[in-house]
């Protein structure tokens, strides 16, 4: 009994801690990218607009990259303190793929965010521009090597176990893991969605407030239009990376599916897919469902009445928990289409004029929208996440190691010592961070310094903005 409470405060402390830490990763990712955007269209067009937006999401981005690293290095010591025989055991492999991930993009990525930060009427626009891009570069680089290291806890392959140690011995089928050829992308799309509609959400803030509507209906305007196509591709690859978790882990994804019985009780294949239900994992049924006829198969198999190998297939020992995979999957799945909706919303205004300059701030339900759905893409990361460490349960690599094997044995005591550290921190650093986030937004942009390049200051005649939203900015010449 000890020993079990112990196990279960490990766990659940490794969760909050990766709950935690995966809230700034995805929005670092992303907003690289857009940062990098917003900078090129103002070397290509010499348009402030373009340079202040830069200027002002990047104090966004600093807070977010600081954050993740401060929760980032928590991560590392969770990894050691938690779970001590799973990293020994998992070293040769583990061990190299976090050191490739420090030494391609987190010291990469360290080098060049100084110049992006610091670099400003230091060095040349172009070498600007270069450091930005490497910024984004190492961003995604690193998400690269810790999607795969996680996707390799899914999918184990490329290694043979001896002496209770994983040993390599095919890095090239271990490094291209089935799961990681999905789930990169899948990930790496969720990051670029969550940067689009934070960035929408801040902008229309601004456009509810009537500030600065020129340089914010543009942000927003192509936050949106992107947004149309990233969207539906996020949906295209999860449905992909389904699929994946059907074939090479049969019991998660009947987890997620709620999906008990392989057939049903006249010996037909069960093909139907629940909409809600209610798991009982004791008596390995639903107690009960809403379902749909053949929709399962459907979206698995893309037949109708293709086999899906239900949770009756293994033994209850290898079973994981139904109910929060279950829900957290299609929550993730419904705020994917939700987002999608939002952003034919805002295509169809944009396309029937009411995007522009002169009538967005007329759209207020739509901005209050953007708002709401600036916490979506979190949410669905969030549930994402859940829904894909617990439905591997029992295992912490999938098929080898159980997760009780891996973890660290301590007694209950110590182990509700290091969840109430860990938890005090992750709180205060969410707090801190909120806080500056709230405090850059609140004082907004700064429209009245001299843009800063080349390692002198450009200044020009001002300009009185068009509408009285706008206030004076310099025009700059170069």
């Amino acid at each position: 009994m000890m020993l079990d409470s112990a196990l279960f405060l490990t766990r659940l402390d490794f969760a909050w801690i990766t709950t935690m830490h995966i809230l700034y990763p995805p929005l670092t990712i992303g907003l690289s990218l857009l940062l990098f955007f917003s900078e090129w269209r103002w070397l290509r067009t010499d348009d402030e607009h373009w340079y202040r937006l830069t200027r002002f999401f990047e104090k966004l981005f600093i807070l977010n990259f600081g954050a993740g690293v401060a929760t980032g290095v928590t991560m590392e010591m969770a990894f050691g303190i938690l779970f001590g025989p799973f990293s020994q055991a998992a070293g040769p492999f583990m061990g190299n793929i976090l050191g490739y991930e420090t030494i391609t993009a987190f010291m990469y990525e360290a080098g060049f965010i100084g110049l992006m930060i610091f670099g400003w009427g230091k060095i040349g626009k172009k070498m600007h521009l270069f450091a930005t891009f490497n910024v984004m570069i190492s961003s995604s680089l690193s998400a690269l090597w810790i999607l795969d290291a996680n996707s390799w806890m899914q999918t184990p392959t490329g290694v043979y176990v001896h002496n209770g140690t994983f040993m390599v011995n095919d890095w090239f089928s271990a490094i291209l893991n089935p799961d990681f050829l999905r789930a990169f992308p899948h990930m790496w799309v969720a990051a670029l969605e969550l940067a689009l509609f934070y960035v929408a959400a801040v902008c229309a803030w601004y456009l509810l407030k009537g500030q600065h509507v020129k340089m914010f209906q543009r942000a927003l305007l192509y936050s949106i239009l992107a947004a149309v196509i990233v969207a539906p591709l996020q949906i295209y690859i999860g449905d992909e990376l389904g699929r994946v978790v059907a074939e090479d882990q049969p019991a998660a994804l009947a987890a997620m599916e709620g999906h008990f019985n392989t057939y049903n009780p006249d010996g037909s294949v069960n093909t139907g897919w629940h909409i809600v239900a209610w798991p009982n994992d004791a008596a390995g049924k639903n107690d009960w469902a809403i379902t749909i006829p053949h929709v399962l198969s459907l979206l698995e198999t893309h037949t109708l009445d293709g086999k899906v190998i239900g949770l009756d297939q293994f033994k209850p020992a290898d079973r994981p928990p139904v109910l929060i995979p279950f829900y957290a999957f299609r929550v993730m799945v419904a705020i994917g289409f939700a987002l999608f909706l939002v952003a034919l919303w805002g295509a169809w205004l944009a396309v029937r004029g009411r995007l522009s300059i002169e009538r967005i701030v007329e759209q207020k339900w739509f901005l209050r929208t953007i708002i709401l759905s600036a916490f979506l893409p979190y949410l669905a990361i969030w549930t994402g996440w859940w829904t894909r460490e617990i439905a591997r349960q029992p295992w912490v690599v999938y098929g080898l190691m159980t997760t009780a094997e891996g973890a660290s044995k301590m007694s209950v005591t110590m182990a509700a010592v290091w969840f109430i550290g860990f938890m005090i921190f992750e709180i205060g650093v969410w707090l801190g961070t909120w806080y500056f986030f709230a405090k850059v937004i609140r004082k907004g942009p700064d429209m009245e310094s001299p843009i800063v390049q080349g390692g002198h200051e450009t200044l020009g005649t001002v300009h009185r903005a068009e509408d009285d939203t706008q206030p004076a900015y310099v025009r700059p010449t170069f």
